[in-house]
């Protein structure tokens, strides 16, 4: 269940721990990727740029992959500068977001109710085995931080409907409407600022190629969760690729293995 890429790696010295939210931690968003691409591609589309349909589905799954972990703005703003190469007038990256963000609700509106209701159990739309990973840490004294490049006021909603906010002290973290007051690796510089640990001191966790890279930046050890969603029961060979990639140190397909990974990281490091 666990891949170690780097021989030795531990996390033996975390003091803090910063986890990805969606694709990581949460499935409320999963199949997100199949909403965003084809509303690009259709625009694109419509610029009659000469280019086939795989062709402009090549470039935005590219651009798309690029920038996932990063706030949804960048993926808007990518959008845009595609369409001005190609001879098009965009709008502004915000109107994208928007459309993008109603096509998105339409998808998962129902796995809200359903647990806004009651009606399922917040188990069904977290990564299996993520409550008990999340606990072990808590009950480590590690502080947590959650992070995503969704916008802080539906994420802290989705937290709270999947009952884990209570395990971050640090405070969850989302895209705001000035998307450069915010990201991951500002957050990871603030809390290294504050003196709250040494870069060699955090543990993160992340399904995307941003987080497990601004982890590496600062010296500390990135676990890959190279989630296959919706399922989550083996590793997405795409993710994988990714993450090894940027220098995740482990890659897993969910915390099923919870015990195995708790025992990895903070016990035997060889």
């Amino acid at each position: 269940m666990i891949e170690r890429l780097r021989p030795g790696a531990h996390a033996r010295n975390a003091r803090v721990v910063l986890f990805d939210f969606d694709g990581t931690v949460s499935l409320i968003r999963a199949g997100w990727m199949d909403v965003m691409v084809p509303m690009m591609v259709e625009i694109l589309a419509g610029l009659r740029s000469g280019e086939t349909e795989a062709e402009l589905r090549a470039v935005v799954e590219e651009f798309v992959g690029r920038l996932t972990g990063k706030q949804t703005m960048y993926q808007m703003i990518e959008l845009a500068d595609n369409i001005k190469a190609r001879g098009g007038t965009p709008l502004d990256p915000l109107e994208y977001k928007k459309i993008y963000l109603e096509k998105l609700h339409t998808k998962i509106r129902y796995r809200l109710e359903e647990l806004e209701s009651g009606a399922v159990s917040p188990e069904k739309y977290l990564v299996p085995g993520a409550r008990q990973l999340l606990e072990a840490l808590y009950a480590r004294g590690l502080k947590m931080y959650l992070a995503s490049g969704t916008d802080q006021v539906y994420m802290r909603k989705e937290a709270r409907l999947l009952d884990v906010d209570r395990y971050f002290a640090g405070g969850v973290f989302g895209a705001l409407d000035d998307y450069k007051s915010f990201s991951k690796k500002i957050l990871i510089q603030q809390v290294i600022a504050k003196a709250e640990c040494r870069g060699g001191e955090f543990l993160g966790f992340g399904d995307g190629y941003v987080e497990i890279e601004n982890v590496k930046e600062v010296g500390g050890v990135a676990v890959g969760v190279a989630t296959n969603e919706p399922d989550c029961a083996v590793v997405d060979e795409w993710k994988r690729q990714r993450l090894a990639g940027v220098g995740a140190d482990f890659i897993i397909p969910n915390f099923l293995c919870h015990q195995e990974l708790m025992h990895t990281l903070f016990l035997n490091g060889q």
